[in-house]
């Protein structure tokens, strides 16, 4: 039940006399009232809308080969660095190749291996890899990687890569024909490696951490800081638990260290009311696409929409000379251009203050993806669209 029905529940539960039936009425619009306002902000929890400082993800990488294909490996002619890599591998298993001999390989590939180490995680435990083709593979399908090593930014090795590569792709090729569905050059392996050493992370051995909220706002930081504070309230004349530092940032002290990971957990799903986000309009110029979020408007204006097509056909022709004349046949084309252009009525196009109204009143144009952005552009300039126009 909503907190606010439940407060004016109790009210009348606890009035010491029945209420009347104007009084009942007033009551009921106040519920309304409440409802509607409470509605008008939508609350989400501190996890979804910042992170902490410091607890973050470490990429990883590793160069490895890639074993047991089926003819679909590297052409080691035009990828020397696959058969270098595996003449290396056989050396330090005792096997030597005699000089000269470049063995041709295709079931072999060269791979570059990624993966995200997660923070606090420990020696021991599994991660997800995933693995790349780095030459002229045609197919990674049924190999196994081998032992590879996974090292960070710092050179040091943090994980051991190694299994059966899972590829979501499927081809087929024959006489010259070749259909390919997805990406036959890439796959992952779950849990295909598995942690050596520890990034440390000191996060909660500091007096107090902070807060990084995910998009810029003043009004989200303080309104964050403020539900910390209600729900952690301390004494009078005491500095308050969070503190909004700027519009991204919230500081928020620690207790003691051994209530401080039950702190976290408690901190992380406090609900926060935030408001609407501003109003924006993405446009995507490449593909046409228009993307605006709810709380876009658009005032009263009049839109003259029109289409100008050109169309181009040609007709060749054949000049043939007269009878005796020593001349030659000349083939020549007749040009027929058109110009077209449909009318541009003006519409007039009402205020709309719900996301709704704005699609409609857009969709009566009957304008293609592409025309829409220019009319979006000139709504824009023209003051009538109540939103920010982002184009990428």
């Amino acid at each position: 039940m909503n907190p606010l029905l439940a407060r004016l529940i109790d009210i009348v539960r606890r009035s010491p006399t029945r209420l009347s039936g104007r009084g009942l009425l007033i009551l009921a619009m106040s519920a309304v009232l409440m409802l509607a306002l409470n509605h008008s902000a939508r609350a989400e929890r501190i996890k979804d809308l910042a992170s902490v400082q410091g607890v973050r993800t470490n990429q990883l990488y590793g160069y490895g080969l890639i074993i047991g294909l089926d003819g679909s490996g590297d052409q080691t002619t035009q990828a020397p660095f696959t058969s270098q890599s595996l003449l290396t591998m056989l050396q330090q298993l005792g096997i030597t190749l005699p000089a000269g001999v470049n063995p041709q390989l295709k079931n072999v590939a060269a791979v570059m291996v990624t993966a995200q180490l997660p923070a606090f995680v420990q020696p021991g435990q599994n991660i997800d890899v995933t693995v790349s083709s780095i030459g002229n593979a045609k197919s990674l399908r049924g190999g196994t990687l081998l032992l590879t090593p996974l090292k960070g930014a710092d050179g040091n090795i943090y994980a051991m890569a190694q299994g059966n590569l899972i590829i979501g792709g499927a081809g087929a090729s024959a006489a010259g024909s070749k259909v390919v569905i997805n990406t036959l050059s890439a796959g992952r392996i779950p849990a295909g490696a598995t942690v050596e050493r520890a990034v440390p992370n000191n996060t909660l051995q500091f007096e107090s951490i902070h807060l990084e909220l995910k998009t810029t706002d003043f009004s989200t930081a303080t309104q964050v800081a403020e539900a910390i504070n209600r729900r952690n309230r301390v004494p009078a004349g005491e500095e308050p638990v969070a503190q909004a530092i700027d519009a991204r940032v919230i500081k928020v002290k620690l207790p003691g260290s051994e209530k401080r990971v039950a702190f976290m957990s408690e901190l992380e799903n406090i609900d926060v009311a935030i408001g609407l986000p501003p109003a924006k309009v993405i446009v995507n110029a490449r593909t046409g696409s228009v993307v605006m979020n709810q709380t876009v408007t658009l005032a009263p204006s009049a839109v003259a929409h029109g289409n100008l097509s050109v169309s181009i056909s040609t007709t060749p022709m054949v000049s043939q000379p007269g009878p005796f004349s020593q001349g030659s046949t000349v083939v020549t084309e007749k040009a027929d251009i058109q110009i077209k252009q449909d009318g541009a009525a003006l519409m007039m196009i009402d205020g709309a203050a719900k996301l709704a109204d704005v699609v409609k009143a857009l969709n009566s144009l009957g304008a293609t993806a592409q025309d829409l952005i220019t009319i979006l552009q000139a709504l824009k300039a023209a003051g009538s669209l109540k939103a920010e126009l982002e184009i990428i």
